[in-house]
């Protein structure tokens, strides 16, 4: 057995030596001269950036459960990219850094990726310049773009041209922020700027095992004496929960996947509508899973108070049942999503009653306006689903800055300027309907199922509207607790037992009458009567016919809607 070491190889022992000819097919060979050396000084320097990097480097990225950038590109296409700005020099500045444009399903793409392989992926003044280069082109050219984050961040050596590097590119991915949508994914270990510049993105998607964040676990240490994991700090719990991180999958093929997917719900820029997809779903289909969601849960000993998830009814509305939800793992109390009808991509904002009986939250609240924001910006119609009991009250909320958060929402929804739609499932109670999508906040079409429980309070409304009914009641039961007492003694019971006795019947008499008012109270006030009489809800729809009415009406719309970028007074907050 031989004791020398084998060191690894990309090239086939048994493959012929590569020789590349500059000459014309059929030509006859002359004597070569300048022209060749000219070519072949050319070729090196196309072939530079993949052919320099040692086997070695390529194996740690594989070792380390990471793909190459050239093996993200074709992850992402089978179609040859179009690499540009090839400004790599002596040392390879800027070679860490590959930028070119993408055919994704017969569209146009910018895409940039780190090659970690070359200095770690990091930025120089040399890579930061042809970044934001790349990305003026994207905004001047009207198509998405794609960001494949793998750095340790500025390329220390390079001095302040690595901080000013990351400076151009912070500031020209600003600038086509709402011109046109932006992915990014987060692959590696990212810190400092390399975690800034995609959070500018439209989108984040983060796999497991990776890391984004202001610092590492390293600085935490050593300026705050906390030991702490990557995970822990900035792993995709982490950012999926907050907020941070829009979308987490299982690895960087998942991560790749995602973007295309999620490409296709997305237009080029904020002057065309989002790509149409013929469906041969019937748009008159029945939705009768609905009838029979509700009817359980309605049915069921809870009655109206029973949750359900709401994300059954967006199937259901859904062509073939296929949304792709975003920030899924955030605010369970709101549901955000993507989805076509009719072959037309449209926003889903739906209240979630499985989670805290759909109430309305600081987080939630955010994920609903930056949600509403995007689909605004890129000409996306919305469809609001409402079933909240209103925003969450309590000290923690108020700390947190609740009235801020619900304000965001609100500015968000008043701003609209694309075709929505607000369908009412069933609790629609107070301050949370007067900011979600209403007649008077600028919706074009309000409708109603049902089983719609519209009013300014829930239950506890019953208070001020049967006050003095009330009074008189509760003001019964002292005297209800002396005549009961005196009778129980009079029968022979001890004078202790006979007071408890009473004032048990007294509380079971109170709660009854409390709760025929409670009965009441729904019956005359909670329904979608008064918002029909008053001109709130335009019509009442049947949960079987949800989806030829939603999809017929949306059609309206968009047949007398022409994309455009948004106009007028941009607002302070956002």
């Amino acid at each position: 057995m031989s004791k020398k070491a084998v060191k690894p190889s990309l090239q086939n022992p048994f493959d012929p030596p590569e020789k590349v000819e500059f000459t014309i097919p059929g030509e006859i060979s002359r004597q070569t001269g300048a022209y060749e050396e000219a070519m072949q000084a050319g070729y090196d320097l196309i072939q530079r950036p993949i052919k320099s990097v040692e086997v070695g480097q390529i194996e740690k990225q594989h070792f380390k459960k990471r793909m190459t950038v050239w093996e993200r590109i074709r992850v992402l296409t089978e179609a040859q990219p179009n690499i540009l700005f090839q400004n790599w020099g002596k040392n390879l500045d800027g070679a860490s850094l590959v930028t070119g444009i993408l055919t994704i399903n017969g569209r146009d793409v910018a895409l940039y990726g780190h090659d970690f392989t070359v200095r770690a992926g990091s930025i120089d003044a040399t890579n930061g310049q042809k970044l934001a280069r790349l990305m003026y082109m994207a905004g001047e050219k009207g198509i998405p773009l794609i960001g494949m984050n793998d750095s340790a961040g500025a390329f220390v050596p390079a001095g302040v041209g690595g901080l000013d590097g990351y400076a151009e590119a912070f500031t020209a991915l600003r600038k086509i922020s709402g011109v046109v949508p932006s992915i990014m994914c987060m692959f590696g270990f990212n810190a400092g700027g390399g975690s800034y510049l995609p959070r500018q993105g439209s989108f984040v998607i983060q796999p497991n095992d990776t890391f984004f964040g202001l610092t590492g676990p390293g600085v935490v240490k050593s300026v705050l004496g906390e030991d702490i994991t990557p995970e822990e700090l900035g792993g995709p719990k982490v950012h999926g929960q907050s907020g941070v991180a829009d979308l987490t999958v299982t690895d960087e093929v998942a991560a790749l996947r995602t973007v295309v997917r999620l490409l296709s719900y997305l237009p080029d820029n904020n002057s065309v509508m989002a790509p149409y997809q013929e469906t041969s779903d019937p748009l008159d289909r029945k939705t009768w899973e609905i009838n029979t969601l509700l009817k359980k849960a309605f049915n069921s000993p809870t009655g109206f108070n029973t949750p359900f998830d709401v994300s059954i009814i967006i199937q259901q509305v859904c062509d073939h049942g296929d949304y792709f939800e975003i920030q899924p793992e955030r605010a369970r109390e709101v549901v955000t999503a993507f989805g076509r009808l009719g072959g037309h991509v449209v926003g889903f904002v739906a209240n979630n009653s499985a989670v805290a009986s759909g109430q309305i939250d600081c987080d939630s609240a955010v994920k609903i306006a930056r949600f509403v924001r995007f689909c605004n910006i890129y000409n996306i119609p919305l469809i609001f689903m409402e079933d909240t009991t209103g925003f969450l009250p309590g000290r923690e909320q108020e700390a947190r800055g609740i009235v801020q958060a619900g304000r965001s929402m609100l500015d968000s929804i008043v701003d609209v300027r694309t075709p929505r739609i607000l369908l009412i499932l069933r609790n629609a109670f107070g301050g949370a309907y007067a900011s979600y999508n209403n007649y008077p906040t600028g919706a074009d079409l309000v409708l109603a199922l049902p089983t719609t429980r519209l009013a300014v309070m829930g239950p506890a409304g019953k208070e001020f509207v049967y006050k003095d009914e009330l009074r008189k009641i509760r003001a019964a039961v002292p005297g209800m607790i002396k005549i009961g007492t005196q009778e129980r003694v009079a029968a022979g019971m001890s004078g202790d037992e006979a007071k408890k006795d009473a004032e048990k019947a007294a509380a079971e008499w109170l709660k009854a009458q409390e709760a025929a008012l409670n009965q009441r109270y729904e019956r005359e006030l909670m329904n979608p009567r008064e918002g029909l009489a008053l001109g709130s809800i335009s019509s009442i729809v049947m949960p079987t016919d949800l989806r030829k009415v939603l999809g017929e009406n949306l059609a309206f719309f968009l047949r007398h809607y022409k994309p455009s970028p948004m106009g007028g007074v941009q607002r302070e907050f956002h």
